[in-house]
Order: C-alpha cells, then structure tokens, then sequence
C-alpha cells in the first residue's frame, strides 16, 4: 500500500494499480475507441466520394484527433477518471493528493498518450510502468496524477465510536434527507481515524466536516457541543433512524420497542408480566440475655440489601 499525504497533513492509503490491470484496461479503451474510429472512418469513406484526397486526408487526421485522443480525454475528464476500461477493471485516475483529476489532467495524460501507447505500441508505457514505484507512465509523472485500485478488499471495518449520552436523541428532529453519502463517508472515515491524527489538525478537520454537515442539514451546530461529538452525535441518530426503518418502526418509537409478530394479521403480542418478587422474610430477634443486654458474641443481623447495619 502507498502512503499519500493531503495538504492537511492525512496519510491516505491508497493502493496504486499495477501494470497487468492498467494494460487490460488500457486494451479495452483501444478496442472501444478504435471501433468507434473505425465506423467514424466507413462513414467518411462512403461520404467523401466526390472529395478529393486532400480533403479525405484531412478529415482522416481530424477523425483520429477526435476519436482516438478527444475521446477519452472527454471520457476522463466527465466521469472524473474512471473509463470505461478503468471501470471494468476497477481502476480510477486521482491526483498526486488523491483529489478528482479535472480537464487539464486529462489533456497532459492523452497527449503523451499519443507517443506513449498509440505511436510506440504502448512500449514506453510499459517500460515506465515498471520502473516506477507507482506503476506511473510519462502522462501521469507530467500531469501529476496515479492511477489507483477502487475496488480492494477490506476485511476489517472500525467502529464509530458512541457520541457522549448527554447527546444522544439530541438531533432526533433534525432533517438530514439533504446529506451528500460522499459527506456521510467522509464523516465516518474521520470519526474512526480521529484517534491517529494530529490534535490540531482532527480538530481543523472536525470543524470543517461539522460546518459542511450544518450547512446540507440546514441547522447550525450547537456552539457548546465540540465539533467532534457533534459529528458522533448525527451519525448516532441517521444509524438509529436506519435501524427503525429496518424493523418497521415509526419515526418516534426506539428499535427496542419493536416486538416479534405473534401471527398473521394479528398485532404484536404483549410482553409477559414479570413474576411476583416474594417478599423479604423477617429478621428473627437477637437473643438477649436476662439483664436485657446484648450478648457480645451476637453478631448484628444483615439488612435487605446484604450490607450489615453498623455495629
């Protein structure tokens, strides 16, 4: 895994893609594009007929241009790296930083792409491939981006860590129908890597993930809650409210409410009452001696609750 830090100062583990999968996905993006070069090129051919051949010549090198370069230059720069070859094989291009690549990217990558895949048959990009420690060609070093694996194994999930109970059920009427799911996994992932961060930099991080959440939850957060349980706390009540909604709760009832269906078309059936609590035998009389004393070997007798009383 390669380690990648943003200009916050966060280690990202992100596991860059290596030759075998670039090239397959490489190789599906050429079989794409060069049959849709191909229907580009009969179509000139049956259409050009009274064209001389420099005017055939030219639309020849206009439609390689905007086939087989403006294509997935377009590709990449709309779907924000991912190809359809890339999507196949799971495979994404991001920034050096690990942000969405933009148009600028993309065009440095399919220019160089030109020399290094379609001019030398993709020779200078596999040998850069291999001699790079991110599995990079020339396009990526020149336009500053890596080719990354989307799709990776993740065996172990953290668990969000439980906002404070003086917050719990605090946000029940808060209306989060308005949060992005890329804001709920940036939220998550903060919440189960705050621990691994810098102080100043989780608190930063914190405030920002709180003021973005406040902002699409259309409530201000409270100035007395730090920013951090804040985020523990909205997350707690969206995971209550799945948790309702996936026992057929209503939106005010607690999932510990909801009881088993005692049969068809008849309502839930009622909890047994709890058995009678026998009552509490009384404490027989210390013997006393003929004077009315208390012996001093007795011992005093244990109150109800099984502490003795004081001597």
């Amino acid at each position: 895994m390669d380690e990648l830090v943003t200009g916050d100062a966060v280690v990202l583990g992100l596991r860059p893609a290596r030759l075998p999968s670039r090239a397959l996905a490489t190789a599906i993006d050429l079989a794409v594009a060069g049959a849709a070069y191909l229907l580009v090129s009969v179509g000139i051919v049956l259409s050009a007929g009274s064209l001389d051949e420099a005017a055939v010549a030219a639309l020849a090198v206009a439609s390689f241009l905007l086939v087989l370069v403006g294509g997935p230059i377009a590709v990449e720069t709309l779907s924000h790296g991912r190809s359809l070859g890339k999507m196949a094989c799971g495979l994404r291009v991001v920034r050096d930083d690990g942000g969405p690549i933009r148009f600028r990217h993309a065009l440095v990558r399919g220019a160089m792409g030109v020399v290094e895949i379609l001019f030398s048959v993709g020779v200078v990009a596999c040998v850069a491939s291999l001699v790079s420690a991110r599995g990079r060609r020339i396009g990526d070093v020149f336009a500053g981006t890596l080719v990354v694996r989307e799709r990776v194994p993740t065996p172990y999930t953290a668990a969000v860590p439980p906002p404070p109970p003086w917050l719990v059920g605090r946000f029940a009427e808060l209306d989060l129908s308005a949060v992005p799911d890329d804001l709920w996994l940036a939220v998550r992932q903060y919440l189960t890597r705050m621990g691994q961060l810098d102080p100043g930099v989780s608190r930063s991080m914190a405030e920002r993930l709180a003021g973005d959440l406040a902002a699409r939850t259309g409530t201000p957060a409270p100035q007395e809650v730090p920013a951090g349980a804040y985020l523990a706390a909205v997350v707690n009540e969206r995971q209550a409210r799945e948790a309702r909604r996936a026992l057929g709760a209503g939106p005010g009832a607690t999932p510990a409410a909801v009881a088993p269906e005692a049969g068809a078309g008849s309502l839930a059936a009622p909890l047994p009452r709890p058995a009678a609590v026998p009552p509490v035998p009384p404490v027989p009389p210390v013997p006393q001696g003929a004077s009315g004393a208390v012996p001093a070997d007795a011992s005093p007798a244990p109150s109800a609750t099984g502490f003795a009383p004081p001597a």
